[in-house]
């Protein structure tokens, strides 16, 4: 049975709002079917589908079948551009519109426009829950982990998954973030190159604890 994607919203009485938003940026190619499925009593929903370019052709054939009407191919539709600066701001005054528990839901599968609008909600819980977004790269994580902007608790909970720390650009973003936590980055500094061990030892926005781990390692790796 397939899980539905969008845990803990009911669509069918989602905000116009929200529905909107994930519309236009889908993490998800199938959030237009569950969306179309969800709200075939609510025609003004199913025009939003059929009206968005990047709905695919079986999600407008089951539309055109529930409101009985011929609808366009994909192709056929006509994609307004938006100066990127403009469409920004256009989805930041649509989300500020949305309640918190709208918000969490968003960023939990939002694209990657409403993930970094969201990392960035004075809201805790819903710029944490954008790093549980399925969709989220290590790009992303990579630039979280180098923010100076953001909390502390979203470098915590960086930590606490496997596969990000992984990555090497993400354990050396951490390091030299002077956010995280020293209690944090303390350990991670043993498993830095030799290179950014002496980068790190003259990096004078983290903690002394940091560039004095890092010069012991550094004394420690040279031969004699």
């Amino acid at each position: 049975m397939e899980e539905p994607l969008l845990v803990g919203i009911d669509l069918s009485t989602a905000s116009t709002i929200l529905i909107e938003l994930m519309i236009e940026d889908a993490a998800d190619p199938s959030v237009y079917g569950e969306i179309a499925r969800a709200n075939t009593h609510r025609p003004d929903i199913l025009a939003l589908l059929i009206e968005n370019p990047d709905t695919p052709d079986e999600v407008r054939k089951q539309i055109s079948g529930a409101m009985r009407i011929p609808v366009k191919p994909k192709s056929e539709v006509v994609r307004v551009h938006k100066p990127p600066e403009a469409r920004a701001q256009t989805i930041l005054q649509r989300i500020q519109k949305l309640s918190v528990s709208e918000r969490i839901q968003l960023a939990l599968r939002g694209g990657r426009e409403i993930r970094s609008i969201l990392l960035r909600d004075p809201n805790k819980e819903v710029s944490l829950t954008v790093l549980q977004n399925p969709k989220i790269t290590d790009t992303e994580v990579e630039l979280i982990a180098k923010s100076r902007s953001i909390s502390d608790e979203a470098l915590r909970k960086i930590t606490k998954r496997k596969e990000w720390m992984k990555n090497y650009n993400v354990l050396l973003a951490l390091v030299n973030n002077p956010k995280t936590p020293s209690g944090v980055a303390l350990p991670l500094v043993s498993e830095l190159k030799t290179r950014d061990l002496g980068l790190l030892e003259k990096n004078r926005n983290v903690a002394e604890g940091i560039r004095a781990t890092a010069k012991k390692l550094l004394r420690a790796r040279k031969p004699y």
